[in-house]
């Protein structure tokens, strides 16, 4: 399974989102620390979730890093993030 789909799974388990997306961007990064030529090491993900309410940014990341640790150690090498509530969102 391609690794964007094991981020949308496991990000839609673990947080039931009302938006997710999430978008590979590792040809962007091309020669970059991290970058191998297959691909699947850059993203960049919005996900919008009750379950960050009353979180600080900082705590809503590292719950999402958590989340995607397996992806981490197994070569993920960079995650642009937006975590957002609903509220935030439709501001």
């Amino acid at each position: 399974m391609a690794v964007a789909e094991n981020i949308r799974q496991k990000l839609s388990a673990a947080f039931a989102p009302s938006d997710l997306t999430v978008t590979d961007e590792s040809a962007r990064h091309e020669g970059h620390a991290g970058h191998r030529p297959s691909g699947e090491t850059h993203f960049d993900v919005r996900i919008v979730s009750e379950k960050f309410t009353g979180l600080s940014r900082v705590e809503r990341q590292r719950l999402v890093y958590a989340a995607l640790d397996a992806e981490f150690r197994a070569g993920l090498h960079a995650l642009s993030l937006k975590a957002l509530t609903p509220e935030d969102a439709a501001r």
